[in-house]
């Protein structure tokens, strides 16, 4: 019984994750619609699953860019890794801005405990700032993998070309794959949040249950 409702619950906080994790479409701004599958598929940027990643960063000369807001960077991060957000919190305080912030509360806030994003306007001259060598190795990291594949994009315009993508992204990590994860929460779990964070504290310890059993 337990294993069956722990079965189920997966099945729906992932789907739950996955639209609380897509990032808006960008809206005013000049960042590029399409091409990054295409620079993962003909090589120009590596795919890097998160069992290799340590490997890449140890021996290999990667640096880790993770480009997650602040709040999910502040739940759960890397040790020594780069933060520059590709989505920051929209802080527009037009009505339409807060008609939206209001049926994204209602819709997927209470729930994920997502903010309402808009792209980071000063996302290239951030990372530029913070790495200045374009030909760094920087390995590209989210949550699902879908910010961080438009990040990438940009950083490649930008003139960047030593660049890996984590793919999955951290939500696809398990807990031995990097080494001094700060934060309070799991890489893995660090998009979950609201009303969903209690669903997967019941998750677990249904998990825990189908083990004692």
């Amino acid at each position: 019984m337990a294993a069956g409702a722990a079965h189920l619950a997966t099945a729906k906080l992932r789907r739950v994750t996955f639209m609380a994790s897509t990032p808006p479409p960008a809206q005013g701004r000049a960042y590029p619609s399409g091409g990054q599958l295409e620079l993962i598929r003909s090589g120009v940027v590596r795919a890097i699953f998160p069992k290799d990643a340590a490997a890449a960063l140890r021996t290999e000369g990667f640096r880790l860019l993770d480009v997650r807001p602040a709040w999910e960077y502040e739940k759960a991060r890397v040790g020594g890794s780069l933060h520059v957000p590709f989505f920051v919190a929209d802080t527009d305080p037009t009505p339409v801005t807060l008609l939206k912030k209001w049926v994204h509360f209602g819709y997927i806030g209470l729930w994920t405990g997502q903010h309402l994003t808009t792209i980071n306007e000063q996302f290239l001259p951030q990372v530029e700032e913070l790495v200045p060598d374009k030909e760094d190795k920087l390995l590209v990291a989210c949550g699902e993998g879908l910010r961080s594949m438009i990040a990438v994009r940009v950083l490649h315009n930008g003139g960047y070309k030593n660049l890996g993508w984590l793919a999955g992204g951290f939500n696809r990590s398990g807990d031995g794959d990097f080494s001094e994860v700060q934060g309070t929460s799991k890489l893995q779990y660090a998009t979950v949040g609201g009303v969903s964070y209690l669903f997967l504290q019941l998750l677990l310890l249904l998990k825990v249950i189908d083990k004692e059993n």
